[in-house]
């Protein structure tokens, strides 16, 4: 995870009332997990899922299992749900966000981060630089026209077991964060993560 993004994740959950217990979806052992937050840690407990579980890590723990399917939790079990980079690799991410939804306690905190694609042209690629916005509008002129006329940037494929989307800003808002309340969506970095919170009603 980019120190950017877990940044913005310790920053959301510092701000906000979080109650436990907490679940990450797609938890990995080790720094990169949100587990480890300081804003979660007198929080608990904390669990983690993840198609490859089983792991006991410092003050929670990873099970095996696909959050297609979280038969294995109650109803609003959790008080706090986060997950990072992983709805990218769900193949039927829509019954995950279900699942996520399910399982949220009334009242419960989501927070959820993935990659995405944000405008297109010369912009999306260089920003308000100059230097290098001059320089790609000039390799725009040549075969490389359509590129930097109509793409945008978008985080390469990373495989983990697959990688199947790219999210816009308001998919995350209007798809992810659909009957949740006080939304708020903030893009870090280029290309964009969006990273999306809510309260369950």
């Amino acid at each position: 995870m980019h120190p950017a993004v877990y940044r913005v994740f310790e920053e959301i959950c510092c701000q906000a009332d979080l109650n436990g217990p907490v679940l990450e979806i797609g938890a990995v052992p080790g720094p990169d997990s949100l587990l480890r937050l300081d804003a979660l840690r007198p929080i608990g407990p904390r669990i983690g899922l993840n198609l490859d579980g089983g792991h006991a890590c410092d003050g929670y723990e990873i099970i095996q299992g696909n959050a297609n399917d979280m038969s294995r939790f109650a109803d609003g079990r959790f008080g706090t749900v986060l997950s990072n980079a992983t709805l990218e690799h769900d193949p039927q991410f829509w019954k995950t966000l279900a699942e996520i939804r399910r399982v949220t306690a009334p009242g419960g905190f989501i927070a959820i981060g993935v990659p995405g694609y944000a405008g297109m042209g010369v912009e999306s690629f260089a920003g308000r630089w100059r230097p290098l916005n001059w320089l790609l509008r000039l390799c725009g002129r040549g075969p490389l026209r359509d590129v930097f006329q109509a793409g945008t940037p978008t985080l390469g494929v990373h495989n983990y077991p697959g990688d199947y989307y790219r999210f816009s800003e308001q998919a995350v808002r209007e798809v992810f964060m659909a009957g949740l309340a006080d939304v708020s969506v903030r893009a870090v970095l280029n290309p964009p993560r969006f990273i999306a919170w809510g309260w369950k009603p």
